[in-house]
């Protein structure tokens, strides 16, 4: 199964939009994920046209229409995988063991918030923040990521966006 991940939209600002490679990729894709701030419930909407299914939640940034229609955190199974998905994963400190701890019985937490990419690993626990396809901030580029799930594991990548 090929997943998009894709965090920090934070859309509709001025005439920013997804680059056309994000598009591409997440309707390329068996399934989409949105780890927050959409900002509007037109952008959630704008997602959800691209095609595949959208799993998504809510983050700091996003408007009462968006946190009424999406949850803050959710675990999925994706291809027999358990993987957890949350905007704020708090304090770079501890980060790794922390959400560990507060997910033990999946494989992977996606997280957005920092517009920072970020992989770890321990073992078969991975925490993951796939960066910003719109606002680098302090990034070398925009980004997104992509997930491959399948009975053999998860991997997860980064894709740099310009």
């Amino acid at each position: 199964m090929l997943v998009a991940v894709v965090a920090d939209t934070h859309m509709p600002r001025g005439r920013r939009r997804l680059p056309l490679a994000c598009v591409e990729t997440i309707a390329g894709s068996d399934v989409a994920i949105h780890l927050g701030d959409f900002t509007s419930a037109a952008t959630l909407a704008e997602f959800e046209a691209i095609g595949p299914p959208i799993h998504a939640v809510h983050g700091n940034a996003d408007s009462p229409d968006v946190r009424r229609l999406l949850p803050a955190e959710r675990v999925l199974d994706l291809a027999g995988r358990r993987v957890a998905i949350i905007h704020d994963a708090g304090p770079a400190r501890g980060r790794l063991v922390r959400l560990r701890r507060r997910f033990p019985d999946v494989e992977a937490v996606l997280f957005g918030h920092s517009h920072l990419p970020l992989h770890e690993e321990d073992g078969r626990f991975q925490i993951f923040n796939p960066g910003s396809p719109t606002e680098r901030r302090r990034a070398p580029n925009r980004s997104m990521g992509l997930m491959r799930a399948s009975s053999e594991g998860l991997s997860l990548e980064h894709i740099a966006l310009g």
